[in-house]
């Protein structure tokens, strides 16, 4: 609140030259009740107010550098709040003698299916029964009015314990939404993607950048564009990208809410040297969609835990779907795999299914496999999943979880392993089996407890390790998307023993907005 009390905000975001102000406004005689940035923003306020709120807020604005969404209150107008954005979401909810302000569409839905999505530097004024909204140079400007097409219930938990499991069961009906619009008489088409085939061939690499799961969801795609389209893949983090990039550089953004900060720092910034950027991304309207040269929609559906689960395994799925359409326009595959292929594609929700069905023991397995630090292994796409495994660990249950290379366990980590230490295995890769089986046997030797993850009827993993859960037989390019869930599930019951805020994990959000 201002020191005159005139002035209330509120403040998703980072000022990054707060101190610089803070120390102006104290020189000014302002008295600062806490160390935060968000007291510069209602004190600058102040400073600007001699009766126009709205010269006050672009002043403000003016004067911020770094990521904001703010909201606006004051007690000469109290029928009306103000709020304006930067590098931060605000969504509007337009309803009947009552409008929202929120940074997430989920925070609407009960309240009202109608928004209004801000852009950068824009400001708005609400009241009871208008909504008003500006430009950076105060210009009103006409906005259109989007319609959220899920329900209320589908935010809602719907008789189960957690958001997470409830997101985790809908996974087989997610992947579905995200296949169905998009295979057509056998073939992947990809409304929203208009590279033609001479473009695509004047690609000459990949770039996946994201972050957190969206990033291990581009580690296990990478597998799937290399083998299917034969163009080199590199996946970077976002936060990491420093990007050698051109005009012959296909640049794949991912992200839940199209709104992560680190991941649109990316996206400009390869725009701005030339690469055609597609979004993969589940919010209709987000940041990213509307920067993205294309955009393919997950159709996940809210997904409100912290944790995502359908998240990711949709955002693989248009990943799979990407890399067999680039593969035919490319004239990378035969025709018969990639028959073989789109109909394997469009059996994984159904064995999405089996995988959930199969894994009831999982919560039996937990006070063996979940007590302290545990490592998970992997080679290739089971690498690529091993390292989801081990942050939904570590995000929900608090344990300590690290994912490996298997064939790096003699290379340093194998020094790790005494006895009883848990070892998740991933060995869903026929190719790789018998490597993966050896690391295995060296962590055993040194007193290790295994949990396999393999495909259902591979004996010889029956005989090495000590449990083993299994997924329905799949073709192993697209194995990571059945290999995931029983992680999930074994995180779930491990955070549910440990009694963790599941949903809610301590110091995490949903939507990483500041970088």
């Amino acid at each position: 609140m201002s020191n005159d009390g005139r002035f209330a905000v509120v403040h998703n975001g980072i000022i990054e030259n707060y101190l610089e102000l803070r120390r102006e406004l104290i020189k000014d005689g302002y008295i600062f009740q806490s160390e935060t940035d968000t007291e510069t923003i209602v004190h600058l306020l102040e400073l600007y107010y001699d009766g126009d709120i709205k010269a006050a807020v672009m002043k403000t604005a003016a004067r911020l550098e770094g990521s904001y969404a703010l909201g606006i209150v004051c007690t000469d107008t109290p029928d009306a709040l103000y709020v304006v954005r930067e590098a931060s979401p605000l969504i509007l909810g337009v309803g009947v003698g009552e409008n929202y302000f929120a940074s997430d569409v989920t925070a609407l839905v009960s309240h009202t299916k109608n928004v209004i999505y801000l852009e950068d530097g824009e400001f708005a004024k609400l009241t009871p029964d208008s909504i008003t909204v500006c430009d950076c140079a105060g210009r009103e400007v006409k906005k259109p009015i989007s319609r959220v097409t899920w329900s209320v219930e589908a935010a809602e938990k719907g008789g189960y314990e957690h958001f997470m499991l409830k997101e985790i069961m809908e996974q087989p009906a997610a992947v579905k939404a995200a296949l169905a619009p998009r295979i057509h008489e056998g073939r992947v088409q990809l409304d929203g993607f208009e590279l033609g085939e001479e473009e695509l061939r004047g690609i000459s690499k990949i770039i996946i950048t994201a972050c957190g799961s969206a990033y291990y969801a581009g580690c296990s795609g990478r597998y799937a564009i290399e083998r299917l389209c034969r163009v080199p893949v590199q996946v970077e983090l976002a936060s990491e990208l420093r990007p050698m990039v051109d005009e012959h550089t296909l640049v794949l953004v991912i992200s839940q809410s199209g709104e992560t900060a680190d991941t649109i720092a990316a996206l400009k910034e390869c725009k701005a040297r030339g690469a055609k950027v597609i979004g993969i991304v589940n919010v209709v309207g987000s940041t990213i969609a509307k920067l993205a040269d294309f955009t393919l929609y997950t159709f996940a559906g809210p997904e409100i835990a912290v944790a995502t689960t359908k998240g990711y395994t949709t955002q693989l799925t248009v990943l799979y779907l990407f890399a067999l359409y680039m593969a035919e326009k490319l004239g990378r595959i035969d025709a018969e795999s990639y028959t073989t292929l789109v109909k394997e594609l469009q059996h994984l929700p159904r064995k999405l299914q089996q995988t959930i069905d199969m894994n009831w023991q999982i919560p039996k397995l937990v006070s063996r496999y979940a007590s302290h630090s545990l490592f998970f292994i992997g080679r290739n796409t089971d690498y690529a999943v091993a390292l989801e495994g081990a942050l939904k660990m570590k995000e929900i249950s608090y344990l300590h979880a690290e994912s490996y290379a298997a064939g790096e366990l003699k290379h340093g980590t194998i020094a790790l392993i005494e006895e009883n230490q848990p070892v998740i295995a991933v060995c869903c890769n026929e190719a790789l089996m018998d490597k993966t089986l050896s690391n295995i046997v060296e962590v055993k030797a040194r007193g290790a407890k295994v949990l396999a993850l393999s495909c259902k009827g591979n004996k010889k993993i029956v005989s090495q390790a000590d449990d083993v859960i299994f997924i329905p037989r799949v073709e192993t390019v697209f194995s990571a998307a059945l290999a995931v869930v029983p992680l999930q599930l074994l995180a779930y019951y491990a955070a549910k023993e440990k009694g963790c805020d599941i949903d809610k994990p301590k110091n995490l959000a949903k939507s990483v907005t500041v970088e």
